[in-house]
């Protein structure tokens, strides 16, 4: 007869298993919202965080479920800054990669900014281009990149 042993889990499993889980997730449904148009959405934008706790509750719970009901303070911790670590790598390299392939995507995002900065009526024109055209640095480009990861 064969006996099965288990072996503890580590927070490293644990937190790359969930963090490429969730920066799948998270690529995909951007991907969603580019292509049925509803980057600006605020309700959709919403999403993400409830999806960002629900998967961090998750990986957490199955750490602990499969040590035996015990975890750490600083097991939970580290599960959750590894998850959010290797998700943000992973849907921020996809992400990098999509605007290189398609460009127009930054242009639609800073129209939908544009309008919504328009409609508020609290800056001027002059206020709006700088502000997109900064916020256009910081998405592009490998401070875009950098940026996606935190």
């Amino acid at each position: 007869m064969e006996t099965i042993t288990s072996t503890s889990p580590t927070v490293t499993s644990t937190g790359l298993r969930y963090g490429l889980l969730l920066g799948l997730i998270s690529a995909v449904f951007w991907f969603i919202l580019i292509t049925t148009n509803q980057v600006g959405n605020t309700l959709l934008g919403l999403v993400p965080a409830v999806l960002y706790i629900a998967i961090i509750v998750l990986a957490q719970r199955d750490f602990r479920t499969r040590n035996g009901g015990f975890m750490s303070y600083g097991e939970g911790v580290g599960v959750g800054a590894l998850l959010s670590l290797v998700s943000g790598l992973v849907s921020g390299i996809i992400n990098f990669v999509y605007r290189i392939i398609d460009p127009s995507v930054v242009e639609q995002a800073a129209e939908q900014v544009r309008a919504k900065l328009e409609a508020a009526g609290t800056m001027s024109n002059e206020q709006i281009d700088q502000a997109i055209a900064m916020s256009q640095k910081f998405s592009s480009g490998p401070i875009g990149l950098v940026i996606g990861v935190m």
